[in-house]
């Protein structure tokens, strides 16, 4: 087990798999319920709701690796919500992929 030490299992990183595994699970009943068409977006190149995802998972990882690399994943690195309470600056990165799902579903 020593040969996984390195992986950052927190609880963003759970919480980002279980969206994960919600997400495709929407996607999939969607693609069923409500069959789309291609469309074109800012990248003028046709896409569908699962290029939209793709994309945004890519761009989900390349923030959270960015954000490891860059700030760390130090428990002491926090950031103050109020009195006696912090959260830990990782939810920042995926509040920030969240974000960047979003527009990139609206705008692609």
């Amino acid at each position: 087990m020593e040969h996984i030490a390195w992986m950052a299992w927190t609880l963003p990183t759970a919480i980002f798999f279980v969206l994960l595994a919600t997400t495709l699970a929407v996607m999939t009943w969607l693609a069923v319920a409500y069959p789309e068409a291609e469309r074109i977006g800012i990248l003028r190149i046709p896409t569908t709701r699962g290029d939209r995802l793709f994309i945004s998972l890519i761009v989900a990882a390349v923030i959270h690796l960015l954000w490891i690399g860059l700030v760390g994943t130090d428990t002491l690195l926090t950031i103050p919500v109020r009195e006696g309470i912090e959260v830990p600056s990782l939810w920042l990165a995926t509040v920030i992929s969240l974000v960047s799902a979003v527009a990139i579903f609206r705008t692609v």
